[in-house]
């Protein structure tokens, strides 16, 4: 490596101080999915950039999806599925398909890959020491659940033993029904119980866009709320988007959209000027305030 790159290395590294600074000691939820749980050097490069989160002072907590891993494992069981208004009806064996996959594989290795990294993480899920409580979000859906409260007390518990946490989307529901609950949901609500400075949503998209289909950097709540009405945002990144818009309610900081399949996304997203997806935020308050102070 010559001189100039190595000083164009340093000038990255003082990029990123004023923000590893300011989030220091803060909570970061991020919901883990889409492409970047598939691709094994995607999946490497997320464990490494949770550690680094780690070891810089934050206290990241991980919740992961695992739609298409869930789709795969019901064909090889020729279990066949039924939808009701394009939602799959999730009855009793699959359920028990939904939480294997879940609560046992892919959380598993997402806390091994962690591990491996240097980290240290212990995985749950909805279940465990009373996370999620939640009922179900119509019978016509089988097993399929919403949130009614979450304690957060296991996972203050595991944080402040320097544990990383990572979450399986299952709750509890009445009488100790297993319920499958949307990860971006529980991301949502998790950060807000939490009072997390930020939550990251990884997707496999570039972000929010315009109607000419330009990223936007930063949106505020309300000028969110009139891309949806104006159909811009529409399809699948409205729950994405709504469940943005209720955990700032919630009390999160900020919320950021960014592109899973990008190698680093969350740390660019995190530590740089610009960013590398879309951020939103409260009305009133500056999109991507940047640190005031310098560094030379």
């Amino acid at each position: 490596m010559d001189q100039a790159s190595r000083i164009q290395h340093a000038e990255i590294l003082l990029e990123a101080l004023p923000y590893i600074r300011r989030f220091a000691g803060k909570t970061v939820v991020v919901k883990y999915g889409g492409n970047a749980m598939i691709d094994d050097d995607l999946k490497q490069a997320f464990a490494r950039d949770i550690v680094l989160l780690k070891y810089v002072g934050m206290r990241p907590v991980v919740v992961h999806g695992g739609g298409p891993q869930i789709n795969r494992m019901l064909e090889s069981l020729d279990i066949q599925s039924s939808f009701v208004r394009g939602q799959r009806v999730t009855d009793a064996s699959t359920m028990r398909v939904v939480e294997m996959i879940l609560a046992g594989e892919i959380n598993g290795e997402i806390v091994t890959r962690i591990d491996l990294a240097g980290g240290r993480a212990a995985g749950l899920s909805g279940k465990d020491g009373g996370l999620i409580r939640a009922r179900r979000l119509d019978d016509e859906l089988g097993q399929v659940g919403r949130v009614v409260s979450v304690d957060a007390d296991v996972i203050e518990a595991l944080q402040a033993r320097d544990f990383i946490p990572v979450v399986a989307p299952v709750g509890s529901g009445e009488d100790g029904e297993t319920l499958n609950i949307n990860a971006d949901t529980v991301a949502g609500k998790l950060a807000a119980a939490l009072g997390a400075e930020k939550l990251l949503l990884l997707t496999d998209i570039e972000g929010i866009q315009d109607g000419d289909g330009n990223l936007l950097p930063s949106l505020t709540v309300s000028e969110a709320q009139k891309l949806i009405d104006a159909g811009v945002i529409d399809g699948g990144m409205i729950p994405k988007v709504q469940c943005c818009l209720g955990a700032l309610a919630g009390g999160v900081r900020m919320v950021h959209i960014i592109d899973g399949r990008v190698r680093h996304a969350p740390l660019l997203e995190l530590f740089t000027d610009e960013g590398v997806g879309t951020e939103v935020h409260r009305d009133g308050t500056l999109p991507r305030a940047q640190p005031t102070e310098t560094v030379s």
